[in-house]
């Protein structure tokens, strides 16, 4: 504290970021007071700016009529650098929660800007190894610790051991973007959809993994149920579901996973781009903190 006023020095204030992969909603972002670096993705017709000229709503009627999948490009070393700069002028620190380096090269280049952007020292990069609801369940974790009092390297520190404990787990309702990455065949398609078969996904060290496939909704409950059981959730933090256009789907499934996990309070977001390009429409699941 300063001697002569007897005022404590006020701490450094702590701005949060993270991409639009995280699928944070605009007043979501409002809400809980973080910066968003907007992803871009390339259809047949051009290049759009995820959250800004497409909607989630646009994203997958597009991606309906195309002929071949969405990408999403990665952001550029000056991109971060313009997101970063004037988040780092006035002196306050930085954490920037990113998706997964295993799946873009974007971490790679947030690095690069780390080392360009004045104040760069500031500033705390977290390679989320998520997207996603994963992502933005630990953008949530930040806003907590932040509105406590953590500092940036605090912040920080903490997200880099949880990372590791997020489990993600979501069931895909159509196989028609499967069969177009080339992901199955188109025998393997006609088949699963005419048995209702639902490949499941997880992110397993930051990549997006096929591990299973269950067939019908009753079956989805009951493979979730065992996923909590053999990974438990560490109820201290935040539980997030999601969905690709199904909500009430995903709002039975959310109330019966709820009830039989004793779940007392969850968050959902829309899955966008990333995961929505392979899963399409009718995709959802849980992101949660698991005790190991």
């Amino acid at each position: 504290s300063d001697l002569r006023t007897g005022k404590k020095e006020e701490p450094m204030a702590v701005s949060i970021i993270t991409d639009s992969t995280s699928d944070l909603t605009a007043e979501e972002l409002q809400a809980l007071n973080v910066h968003m670096i907007h992803m871009r993705v390339i259809f047949e017709d051009g290049v759009y700016t995820d959250g800004v000229d497409i909607t989630k709503e646009m994203f997958y009627q597009k991606q309906a009529e195309a002929k071949t999948l969405p990408k999403t490009t990665q952001v550029n070393p000056q991109e971060y650098c313009d997101a970063f700069e004037p988040l780092l002028e006035n002196g306050d620190e930085v954490v920037a929660i990113l998706m997964s380096s295993k799946l873009s090269g974007t971490f790679q280049s947030a690095m690069i800007a780390k080392e360009m952007a004045r104040g760069g020292e500031r500033l705390h990069l977290v390679d989320s190894l998520n997207v996603t609801i994963g992502e933005g369940l630990l953008v949530r974790e930040a806003v907590k610790m932040r509105d406590a009092g953590a500092s940036g390297a605090e912040i920080a520190a903490a997200l880099e051991e949880l990372k590791h404990r997020v489990r993600f787990v979501a069931f895909i309702g159509t196989l028609k973007y499967l069969k177009m990455g080339g992901r199955i065949s188109s025998s393997t398609a006609v088949l699963g959809t005419m048995l209702n078969i639902s490949p499941v996904v997880a992110i397993v060290d930051g990549e997006v993994r096929s591990v299973g496939r269950v067939k019908g909704k009753q079956k989805i409950v009951e493979y979730t149920l065992d996923f909590a059981r053999a990974y438990p959730i560490d109820s201290r933090h935040g539980v997030m579901f999601g969905h690709s256009r199904c909500l009430e789907t995903m709002e039975t499934y959310r109330e019966k996973v709820s009830q039989a996990l004793g779940i007392q309070r969850s968050d959902w977001d829309e899955l966008g781009a990333v995961i929505g390009t392979h899963s399409g429409p009718g995709c959802y699941g849980m992101a949660y903190i698991g005790l190991k």
